[in-house]
């Protein structure tokens, strides 16, 4: 069976497509294995609340609009990275530790990771949803991904405010994972925004070497 991108005329269903379900089987590992061990139940809850939003909508829009293997490749790679970091916090997360380790960091970086990851890995499917399922002109869909991305980063941020702040102060510190740096909203919006632009710009780039249009 062919792997699907963006600009695939067809589209295979879930019943038939071995790829929709080796990425569901493996995020469902990853997701199970990330609630098994996790060192705090109720940051758990906290961080996989919008992964139950997402997977709410892609399993309620699945009869209207199936996206391409790749993009359904590219968001199981981003949940992964996120439930991930739920099992631990993002602060303790072990391979973010090993990376300061490695690398001599200052800090835990597995939280800046996987923002950039958000804007980086989730850019390519929102515009092909965009161009394929909306039929928004080709300019639109280059920069919505970009525009939303850092608008849902900054959203984000004030949701985290809110939960660690107003609703749930006993986890307040294990979910913003701030690790005592002031500009750590900032900087976590900043990455996503760069990661969105670097993946439309890298879409954009292959296109035109491979001269393939968006219809």
């Amino acid at each position: 069976m062919a792997f699907t991108i963006a600009i695939s005329k067809e589209r295979t269903h879930l019943k038939n497509n071995i790829w929709q379900k080796t990425f569901i089987v493996f995020f469902l590992v990853n997701w199970i294995n990330s609630y098994v061990g996790n060192t705090d139940t109720a940051n758990w809850i906290l961080e996989n609340t919008l992964v139950f939003i997402f997977l709410g909508f892609l399993i309620f829009t699945y009869k209207k609009f199936i996206f391409s293997d790749l993009s359904y490749l590219l968001i199981c790679i981003y949940l992964c990275l996120h439930v991930y970091g739920s099992k631990y916090t993002y602060a303790e997360n072990p391979f973010g530790y090993w990376l300061k380790d490695a690398f001599d960091l200052s800090r835990n970086h597995y939280d800046r990771i996987v923002h950039f990851s958000f804007g980086f890995l989730l850019a390519y499917p929102m515009r092909e949803m965009f161009l394929k399922w909306l039929k928004f002109p080709s300019w639109v869909a280059w920069t919505l991904p970009i525009e939303i991305t850092l608008s849902i980063s900054a959203f984000y941020e004030l949701i985290e405010w809110a939960v660690a702040d107003v609703f749930f102060k006993a986890q307040g510190d294990a979910y913003l994972g701030t690790q005592g740096d002031i500009w750590d909203a900032q900087k976590d919006i900043f990455l996503a925004f760069i990661g969105s632009i670097i993946a439309t710009t890298i879409v954009t780039i292959v296109k035109r070497i491979w001269n393939v249009t968006d219809k």
